[in-house]
């Protein structure tokens, strides 16, 4: 791989990786939002999570499929399509329990607030979803965009 080739899958890289937070900002404003209303109305806290995991996941497919990893509209009911619609509905579900694991010792456990513990927990998550998203959700096959 030539430098250059280097320097522009490297900037690709990045250029992923800061479309992925822009969206993932917006799913976890649509997610804390949520959850914070949800507790506020005296919901529990972990049901809380998993609907408002669930509004955000919705909207992290929608754009992390268009804009981040840049996946083509033609692709709608490719059998790619369905296996990355799959592949994402396992992984959040993944994240997901991570959250709810997480959530539940830092509140039960360790005695910190619903929100507090939320707040902690989305950021050691954000990494991991990143990563798995990245290597096993949208991976590529075949020829790559220049985004990816």
């Amino acid at each position: 791989m030539s430098n250059a080739t280097s320097k522009r899958a490297a900037r690709g890289f990045i250029a992923q990786f800061v479309k992925f937070n822009l969206v993932g900002l917006l799913n976890t404003l649509i997610d804390f939002l949520m959850f914070s209303l949800l507790i506020w109305f005296g919901a529990y806290y972990l049901l809380a999570q998993m609907i408002a995991y669930g509004a955000g996941m919705i909207n992290s497919y929608v754009l992390n499929s268009r804009y981040t990893f840049r996946k083509r509209e033609n692709e709608a009911t490719s059998p790619q399509q369905l296996n990355r619609g799959m592949r994402f509905i396992v992984w959040n579900g993944i994240i997901l329990g991570i959250t709810l694991l997480l959530l539940m010792a830092l509140n039960e456990w360790w005695g910190l607030n619903e929100v507090v513990s939320k707040l902690i927990v989305t950021v050691v998550t954000v990494a991991l979803n990143f990563y798995g998203s990245k290597k096993w959700v949208f991976e590529a096959k075949g020829p790559q965009t220049e985004a990816s």
